[in-house]
């Protein structure tokens, strides 16, 4: 078992390594392209692509707003939060099986205080620094996975407290393509998009006055 943990942590370290490497590739119009290929199976290769996307530590607001200018603002929005809670969801297990010494390394001291806020809150922690963004998001997804919240909690937590950034960043991927295929209505169409990444963007405030949680360490640890 240890062998197969340690040639599984080498390849994902050398996927994530080769990755970043490509991030430039890793941009709305090219995913945008190579999703229509696809045909009628396009919605299954958009969420295949954002798993691994979620695990390989490339951008999610790129896919988020590719899957906007691919599928609308409704379906564009629920492929967005099923690719990027399943995504979420694979690089959670495989810290909790495969991978932990390497997450540890990666998280450094801030684990300690996640593992505590999730030991107290539970699903509600997950919540916290899923709408309040204390932890980059694709090494969140590994570091909960060495906490022992359950998966289904942890899902569940992870699709709802992304739910209102990944509208906003849907919208804005909708409003693009309508406005480089010159759709009508497109100030209306700018301005509510303005306006949902405005909302996107205070929320974070408006849940850190809320929450009494214990997210203070992990913010100076953060700083």
């Amino acid at each position: 078992m240890l062998w197969i943990r340690l040639a599984a942590g080498l390849v994902l370290v050398g996927a994530i390594a080769w990755a970043v490497t490509q991030r430039e590739a890793f941009d709305p119009g090219l995913i945008r392209d190579w999703i229509r290929g696809w045909g009628a199976a396009a919605p299954l290769a958009f969420i295949a692509l954002y798993i691994a996307a979620a695990i390989l530590f490339l951008p999610g607001s790129v896919a988020t707003i590719a899957g906007g200018a691919l599928f609308g603002p409704y379906w564009g929005t629920l492929f967005n939060l099923v690719g990027a809670t399943l995504g979420a969801s694979a690089a959670f297990l495989i810290a909790r099986y495969l991978a932990g010494d390497w997450v540890q390394r990666r998280a450094g001291r801030r684990l300690g205080t996640l593992i505590r806020g999730v030991e107290d809150e539970g699903w509600r922690f997950v919540a916290f620094v899923r709408l309040v963004p204390i932890f980059p998001f694709n090494l969140l997804n590994y570091a909960l996975g060495l906490t022992r919240i359950p998966l289904v909690a942890y899902a569940l937590a992870t699709f709802l407290a992304m739910a209102p950034g990944a509208a906003a960043y849907t919208y804005l991927g909708f409003a693009g393509r309508e406005a480089l295929m010159g759709g009508g209505d497109l100030l209306r169409k700018g301005l509510l998009a303005l306006a949902l990444l405005a909302v996107a963007a205070y929320l974070p405030r408006l849940v850190r006055r809320w929450w009494r949680g214990p997210q203070q360490p992990i913010e100076e640890d953060h700083e």
